[in-house]
């Protein structure tokens, strides 16, 4: 039995080390030395310059709109989910994961299309502009911040709140004492997987900010393509794994027992 488990995890194994820590030690190298293969820190000091500083500034601030957007979102609607027969059939939570069927570059042009001059949204005049992004990144993440948070509110027990209630307590009391601290790992589970690839992204900030919004995710795209710097990109790339390292810590934090998970 145990060899058959070793045999099953070969292809595992060869996918981690393949997809993830070898392409980690190929970002670390070129990220860690210059052009003539010298250890150097500038590459990662340069996050420090004005441009890739305000870059930086703008891509925490845009990610931050953003999660805080899909949270107030999701969460009435992870209520509303659970309380529901749509809900506890799947249908609605279906409806939601149906999006994410479709191909992300497509999601993101059909706001393109609507929000251009001539389109159908193109008189609220945000296209090429910092809104015009966050939406993008809002309608793209939100499934990210639903499922994680529906999945931690349909594990509490309907015993508890019902308790509370033959106590005393009013819905509010309920909301803020029971139903959000039970929630937390979904909450901060859908946080973190809106708030990373948000902070990261390029291809919305491309499309949506018409080239006007300059992210941090541009800029490493740019030194990959068009200055085909991958020793600047490298070491920009390891600065923003910085924010990912932090977001997986508080993962582990307020979710251990893995109770945000979406499956």
């Amino acid at each position: 039995m145990n060899s058959m488990k070793k045999l099953f995890s070969v292809p595992f194994i060869c996918f981690i080390l393949c997809g993830t820590i070898v392409p980690m030690g190929v970002i670390a190298y070129y990220g860690l030395t210059d052009r003539e293969g010298l250890f150097t820190l500038k590459n990662i000091m340069e996050i420090a310059t004005v441009d890739h500083a305000k870059a930086l500034g703008m891509s925490l601030l845009l990610s931050f709109l953003a999660t805080t957007i899909c949270l107030i979102l999701a969460f009435p609607l992870g209520l509303i989910l659970k309380d529901s027969k749509l809900g506890k059939k799947g249908f609605m939570v279906f409806l939601f994961i149906l999006p994410m069927w479709m191909n992300f570059v497509l999601r993101t042009m059909a706001w393109q299309v609507l929000l251009e001059k001539n389109g159908i949204l193109g008189g609220l005049g945000i296209i090429n502009t910092p809104t015009a992004v966050v939406l993008g990144m809002v309608y793209d993440y939100l499934p990210f911040m639903v499922l994680p948070i529906y999945n931690a509110l349909v594990k509490i027990d309907n015993s508890v709140i019902e308790a509370a209630y033959d106590l005393g307590a009013d819905y509010k009391r309920v909301l803020f004492k029971i139903i959000v601290p039970l929630s937390v790992p979904g909450i901060v589970s859908g946080i973190t997987m809106v708030f990373v690839p948000s902070l990261t992204t390029f291809a919305i900030s491309n499309m949506l900010g018409g080239g006007k919004v300059n992210l941090i995710g541009n800029i490493i795209e740019q030194e990959f393509t068009a200055s085909a710097n991958w020793n600047l990109g490298s070491g920009l790339s390891l600065v923003m794994m910085i924010f990912i390292v932090i977001s997986m810590a508080l993962i582990e934090k307020f979710d251990r027992n893995g109770e945000g998970n979406m499956i």
